[in-house]
């Protein structure tokens, strides 16, 4: 057990590569309470998430989720959340543990002009994500909900494991298919979920899986972290995070910062994918040299991947070495190691699924 968030977090329960193998090709779940619930609610909502978020959320239909993120006026990242419609006048953040203070005072300040209620409702409840190819099968015994009608980033309600109304979405952070569904957070209604979905993943496999795996499996699938890949010095267009940016819905937080960057060329600096061809592993902070021995960027996140059985990283550097196939090196106890760009993401999951929003 690890603080994270100020929240006491597993690392891992049976072994980080069995849990990050179970996600990969049968089921796990994690225990993902410590993440923030925000609401936005009433006839400004709408305008309120469009002044703080970068995505376009008047494209969403109720019952739609879309990636996005809170933005200074700099265009750097508060946090990136995933935004729900609830109805036309109610949207539901759900934003990082270590940031949720934070967050909420921001969304509180910047929605305060458009007249719509803002509630954090994070510790009302447990947060479990059921995530894998058999993830659907598993959850399916305990719900009345028709899982199968529910696409990638969308979100439905329904009976599970006896508590009526609760929220069902099908998002995750592991680069699976996957459900989070959100309970009441009393202790003995947490615990007898997990037990049950527990039980329902049994023929599956299903492992507990914790903090590390979901690490690993999110490297792989070149998901960002905030405090990592994305903070509030980095902009969206260093994070390659622009899809998700949509400049042409008219002003909002940051995007006038955005504009310049993009009218100036573009950022000076991107994030990369690496994998390491020598031996050594790339981990987060190392810097990464060219092969000259200069100090050109650094390694936002590294790890050995155990789907791909590589050693993979993310990391910063000029716009001059982002290709694929461009070689650098990272250094690794004072030692250089080289290291190759390569295409992101590193993994990709196999089945045919949406696109997000």
């Amino acid at each position: 057990m690890v603080d994270f968030g100020g929240w006491d977090m597993p690392v891992e329960y049976s072994g980080l590569i069995a849990e990050h193998m179970a996600v990969r090709t049968g089921v796990g779940v994690f225990d993902v309470s410590h993440m923030g619930d925000i609401q936005l609610r009433g006839p400004g909502s709408l305008a309120a998430v469009q002044h703080i978020s970068m995505n376009d959320a008047s494209r969403l239909q109720v019952g739609q989720a879309q990636y996005s993120a809170m933005l200074y006026p700099e265009g750097t990242f508060v946090d990136d959340i995933i935004v729900h419609k609830l109805s036309d006048n109610d949207y539901l953040f759900v934003i990082n543990a270590g940031t949720r203070e934070k967050d909420y005072n921001w969304v509180r300040s910047q929605a305060h002009a458009f007249g719509c209620h803002v509630s954090d409702y994070s510790d009302y409840y447990t947060q479990l994500a059921i995530q894998g190819p058999r993830a659907q099968e598993t959850l399916q015994k305990l719900t009345n909900a028709d899982l199968a009608a529910v696409k990638f980033y969308w979100f439905t309600w329904g009976t599970v494991c006896g508590l009526e109304n609760t929220l069902i979405a099908r998002t995750g952070y592991t680069g699976e298919d996957g459900f989070e569904i959100y309970i009441p957070s009393d202790e003995a209604t947490s615990e007898r979920v997990w037990n049950e979905v527990m039980e329902a993943g049994k023929e599956f496999g299903i492992l507990p899986c914790g903090l590390g795996a979901r690490n690993t499996l999110r490297l792989e699938a070149a998901l960002s972290l905030y405090g990592h890949e994305i903070s509030d010095s980095i902009n969206v267009f260093e994070a390659g995070l622009d899809r998700f940016c949509k400049l042409e819905k008219g002003p909002f937080l940051g995007s006038e910062a955005l504009t310049k960057v993009q009218a100036a060329g573009g950022p000076e600096r991107k994030l990369v994918g690496l994998e390491v061809v020598e031996r050594g592993i790339a981990r987060d902070g190392y810097r990464v040299l060219d092969l000259s021995g200069n100090a050109i960027g650094y390694v936002t996140s590294g790890s050995p991947a155990p789907f791909l059985k590589k050693k993979i990283a993310l990391a910063y550097v000029p716009r001059a070495f982002v290709e694929p196939g461009t070689e650098v090196a990272v250094e690794i106890r004072n030692n250089p190691v080289k290291v190759q760009v390569v295409p992101l993401p590193f993994y990709k999951k196999p089945k045919r699924a949406s696109s997000q929003s």
